[in-house]
């Protein structure tokens, strides 16, 4: 099982623009925000103040995310599957407890949003990480239950 995680040019680019715009324009009016709470006062029952410093806390958390994904992240086209087995990056076809389903195996970070993104730790993207297409892989949902799911086809995501 691999971890890497692939991105496509168009998809780090539109990280690398929203970092920038978090790292600057974001970070800045979020500064201004908890300064302009602080000169009002006592911050122990300042709301504003402690609702910038929410904020201020989920974009520097965003800001880390980013720029620890793309550090790691490989970015270009995945190498082709010779192979013919499900690996990150790749759209798969499958049918799931008997109903048809397309999804992409890999980070949602990736998908333009047309898709249904899984992980490769999620249950289903260990199940069928490696998988060949035609087979058939199980695993064992949250609830409890055990699912089929049956490769059709997988194919590299653009």
């Amino acid at each position: 099982m691999s971890s890497q995680t692939w991105l496509t040019q168009e998809a780090a680019d539109r990280l690398r623009a929203e970092l920038e715009n978090l790292e600057g324009p974001v970070r800045r009016d979020v500064t201004a925000k908890i300064e302009a709470a602080r000169a009002e006062g006592d911050l122990k029952e300042n709301g504003g103040y402690h609702a910038a410093r929410d904020e201020q806390g989920k974009n520097e958390a965003r800001v880390r995310q980013l720029k620890q994904m793309l550090e790691s992240a490989h970015i270009g086209t995945p190498p082709a599957s010779a192979d013919g087995k499900v690996g990150p990056g790749m759209v798969v076809t499958a049918d799931v407890a008997g109903s048809e389903t397309k999804f992409l195996l890999g980070s949602r970070e990736i998908s333009s949003g047309d898709l249904d993104v899984y992980s490769e730790k999620s249950p289903l993207g260990m199940a069928v990480m490696g998988a060949e297409i035609g087979s058939t892989v199980k695993y064992l949902a949250p609830s409890g239950r055990e699912i089929t799911v049956v490769i059709k086809a997988a194919e590299f995501y653009s």
